[in-house]
């Protein structure tokens, strides 16, 4: 369903991208931001999906400005090296590659964006930094409670785990609490419960989610 093209950022960095087109005409369009481990094939996969769904949907590959074509397992070993190279991207040139995303999508309609792990830090930060979103959804972002300073400029739709070993629960009640205008859900999951290629896959919570995340799309991207 999907291919690859190029996406050029503001500052010049030209990208790859996985894009997916839906089968009918296009409610809008969806920024969908990578984990850890690169624009893999489960992540392809969501891709996929939210196209399926009816969205023109795409991937940047934001592991390019540090090496281009990542693609990772879950192993402990490529799980280092996922977080060696998130480390070695910074948020400001990701946020113009996301931005460069938006941009392409919003040619279909208004554009949301949907993130995991650190895709869902970066989704957050895109609710107030980049223009042209309508709607961000992230799933179990790294570092969000930490950044409760972000002034969201769309709506935010957050999904979190109860038994997340990453993001105490504690920090997710104080952003909620910074954020009242935000809505939070938690999910008796743990880390990446929306991932069903790994062993923290949680069913219930991934289509709950899904189905939360899907009407917010529905409501203000289309």
């Amino acid at each position: 369903m999907g291919q690859l093209i190029e996406l050029t950022a503001t500052d010049g960095h030209r990208l790859a991208a996985y894009v997916a087109t839906p089968p009918g005409p296009a409610r809008g369009g969806l920024v969908v931001v990578q984990e850890i481990f690169g624009v893999n094939a489960h992540m392809r996969s969501v891709v996929d999906g939210y196209a399926a769904d009816g969205y023109l949907a795409v991937a940047p590959a934001l592991f390019d400005r540090a090496e281009r074509g990542v693609d990772l397992g879950y192993t402990p070993e490529e799980t280092q090296r996922g977080m060696a190279l998130k480390v070695a991207c910074a948020d400001a040139p990701a946020l113009l590659d996301i931005a460069a995303a938006v941009a392409h999508v919003r040619t279909a309609g208004h554009a949301g964006i949907v993130g995991y792990c650190w895709g869902g830090y970066l989704a957050w930060l895109a609710s107030g930094t980049v223009e042209g979103l309508a709607a961000s959804i992230p799933y179990y972002g790294g570092g969000m409670p930490k950044r409760a300073d972000v002034q969201p400029r769309c709506p935010v739709l957050a999904h979190f785990g109860e038994k997340d070993g990453h993001i105490p629960v504690d920090g997710v009640k104080a952003l909620q609490a910074a954020h009242p205008a935000i809505a939070v859900h938690l999910y008796p999951a743990g880390h990446g419960f929306n991932r069903d290629v790994s062993p923290a896959f949680d069913a219930p919570s991934a289509q709950l989610a899904r189905e939360r995340t899907l009407a917010l799309l529905r409501q203000y991207v289309g």
